[in-house]
């Protein structure tokens, strides 16, 4: 396996990419099946022609990459059972890294030590990132029955 596959650095788009997603993923979007079924292409290259076939949820993840290139969004893929770096983990929740190991050091994600390093799995950020997002929508819905009980205009 080529190690590009293996790379954990993002992907950004280039103008000539994003086009090229934006079309390649209206047209693969009109051929996604109703159901989850197993899909068929033909790939060329160069000269070289090939039907492969692609278990649905690869086709799902590919449409959800093209869509995402298409808006000019960077791309990476990260595997579930991955173990992240502090700054790695900062980088996805998108905060310094130092609030990062403050939520560590209170326990509110979990973690463990390699040496004197600290390593958070993917896994455990995902959950951490998903309760927080679910406290942050339940905050915003109160906020907003609280402006229509109230009669703001909004």
């Amino acid at each position: 396996m080529s190690s590009l596959l293996l790379e954990n650095e993002p992907f950004m788009p280039k103008e000539r990419d994003i086009a090229l997603a934006g079309k390649s993923s209206k047209e693969l979007a009109s051929l996604f099946p109703k159901k989850e079924k197993d899909f068929q292409m033909t790939v060329s290259v160069d000269k070289h022609e090939t039907k492969i076939t692609f278990p649905f949820p690869a086709i799902k993840l590919l449409l959800q990459i093209l869509t995402q290139m298409a808006e000019g969004n960077a791309i990476t893929i990260i595997p579930i059972h991955a173990e992240l770096t502090t700054q790695e983990a900062a980088n996805l929740l998108n905060v310094s890294r130092p609030f990062l190991i403050r939520l560590l050091e209170k326990k509110e994600i979990p973690f463990h030590k390699v040496g004197t390093h600290r390593r958070i799995r993917f896994i455990d950020l995902l959950h951490f990132k998903q309760r927080t997002d679910e406290t942050s929508q339940k905050a915003l819905d109160e906020l907003v029955k609280q402006a229509q009980d109230l009669n703001m205009g909004y």
